[in-house]
């Protein structure tokens, strides 16, 4: 390893690896920043200049702007409630309402330095346990995977907001739509209107819809609302202590992330919606979740960030994608005639230390360019609503054409955008539906495959201690909402009770 990390530092001494990896960052924030054009489509749209690039330098700038994206999709999410990342969703559940509340400079600081700490703490852990943890990954088959997903939606218990109830109105909506498009096992199209559903709804397309252009709506009905005076932003060095209180919070978030992004099919989004809901649960002040939370700003965007280099566990030791992104990441180094896999450490040693380095190095240029720029970005927030309505409804439109190159996904936009926006009005949250949409196909498609494989035997989803444990798991998050609604109400009986007793003495 010692060896490896000596030829890894010597790429480092060329200029070409040093532009590339500023190069990577500063592209990555872009892409990021701008809703629809997610980390896997940036990095797609950058392969065709690395051509005649060294592989060295390809690889550093596509991690960096991975990287990097990861991070800046908190930027639209926090400033103007449009998640410029899928996972960005949930930081914008806590990150916009504290910018209503005029935090928006404290929220940008919490999310670039919880992005920070999740990030190098999971390279860290990337390098240590990169083949046990890949060797874990692999133990994952059908049975396992379904399992897997009903832990997750299990976690609509604590993103309902107020209702458990709503919630799993809106889970329920979102699985029915997740029955949408091509059949996993069959392949018989399902409610299949028009061609661009045949692989389903469009996730970004929703995604944008549900939390951006509702959004919209709603700045509309308050556009003579002044905006909301914000606060100025201290210093780096000033702003280091902000994060004393989330210490627990930081750690248990990034090996959370970690985690996930090592398990292929899971991603930044189940992560982030797991160290939210597991801080959520953990918190002394549940309450204020969804309402402007500066531990839900920190849980979501460390674990976003730290399961980045977790998704690159299993493409480097297996060559298998986790997610979309590592997808294109093995597709560039095909091109320059690097095969992932076992054998990369022995052949290309260069590739998986450069990216370990690069991880590791490119880090502070990222909180650097992310604290610089947020006394930039926090003026954004002085601008009339109106006008940031039109910059944002443009912009998601723009975005999402961008992402499909074709006009059904605007229309799908829209769709979902004035779903939201009825559904704020009944108050019921947009994460269940989320949720579903990321978890129902892996879901379905899963607990089908598991019974062809076992001769429809239902048996097969406890004969595995993984499946067995995460689907006890799945039961007590589930039941411990209603388990609190019941203490509660108790309590409250207990002490009318009480109060009756007192008063006939």
């Amino acid at each position: 390893m010692l060896q490896g990390f000596l030829i890894g530092l010597e790429q480092f001494t060329s200029l070409a690896v040093i532009a590339g990896l500023l190069g990577g960052v500063l592209v990555g924030y872009l892409v990021g920043a701008l809703p629809g054009l997610s980390a896997g489509v940036g990095m797609a749209l950058l392969i065709p200049f690395t051509f005649g690039l060294d592989p060295v330098v390809s690889v550093v700038m596509l991690v960096t702007l991975y990287m990097g994206s990861e991070y800046s999709g908190a930027i639209p999410a926090i400033l103007v409630n449009t998640p410029g990342e899928p996972s960005s969703a949930v930081t914008a559940i806590d990150g916009f309402p504290m910018r209503m509340q005029g935090k928006a400079g404290e929220a940008l600081t919490l999310s670039i330095l919880g992005s920070a700490f999740g990030s190098i703490l999971s390279t860290i852990l990337l390098i240590f346990s990169v083949h046990w943890m890949t060797g874990f990954a692999l133990a994952f088959g059908p049975a396992e995977y379904f399992s897997l997903a009903v832990l997750g939606l299990s976690l609509v218990s604590t993103l309902s907001g107020h209702s458990v109830v709503r919630g799993l109105v809106a889970l329920l909506f979102g699985l029915l739509l997740t029955t949408i498009g091509t059949d996993p096992v069959d392949g018989v199209a399902r409610f299949v209107v028009n061609d661009g559903l045949l692989g389903g709804i469009p996730f970004i397309s929703a995604l944008i819809g549900l939390f951006a252009l509702s959004e919209v709506l709603t700045m509309l009905e308050t556009s003579d609302e002044k905006p909301v005076v914000m606060r100025s932003i201290d210093g780096v060095t000033a702003r280091l202590g902000i994060l004393k209180p989330h210490i627990g919070n930081l750690f248990r978030s990034t090996f959370i992330g970690y985690i996930l992004g090592v398990i292929p099919g899971a991603g930044a989004t189940i992560a982030s919606l797991t160290a939210y809901s597991v801080q959520r649960r953990l918190s002394k002040h549940p309450e204020q979740f969804g309402k402007g939370s500066p531990e839900g700003v920190v849980a979501a965007e460390t674990a976003n960030n730290s399961c980045m280099p977790g998704a690159l566990a299993p493409m480097l030791a297996l060559g298998i994608p986790g997610k979309a992104s590592t997808a294109v990441l093995i597709g560039a180094l095909a091109i320059q005639g690097v095969r992932p896999g076992p054998l990369i450490f022995t052949q290309h040693p260069e590739i998986p230390y450069s990216i370990y380095i690069a991880l590791l190095i490119g880090m502070p240029f990222m909180v650097l360019l992310g604290l610089w720029g947020a006394k930039a970005w926090v003026k954004v927030t002085q601008i009339p609503r109106p006008v940031i309505a039109a910059i944002v409804c443009a912009t998601c439109l723009l975005g999402t054409f961008s992402e499909s190159n074709d006009i059904f996904s605007i229309w799908v936009a829209v769709i979902f955008g004035v779903i939201g926006y009825l559904m704020s009005k009944v108050s019921i949250e947009p994460a269940p539906i989320v949720l579903a949409l990321v978890l129902g196909y892996m879901m379905e498609s899963n607990f089908r495959r598991a019974l062809v494989a076992s001769g429809d035997e239902l048996s097969v989803f406890v004969m595995s201690p993984i499946s067995t444990t995460c689907l006890f798991l799945a039961v007590i998050v589930f039941l411990l909402p209603f388990g609190e609604i019941y203490a509660r109400r108790r309590r409250l009986r207990l002490d009318a009770a009480a109060a009756v007793r007192t008063g006939d003495l």
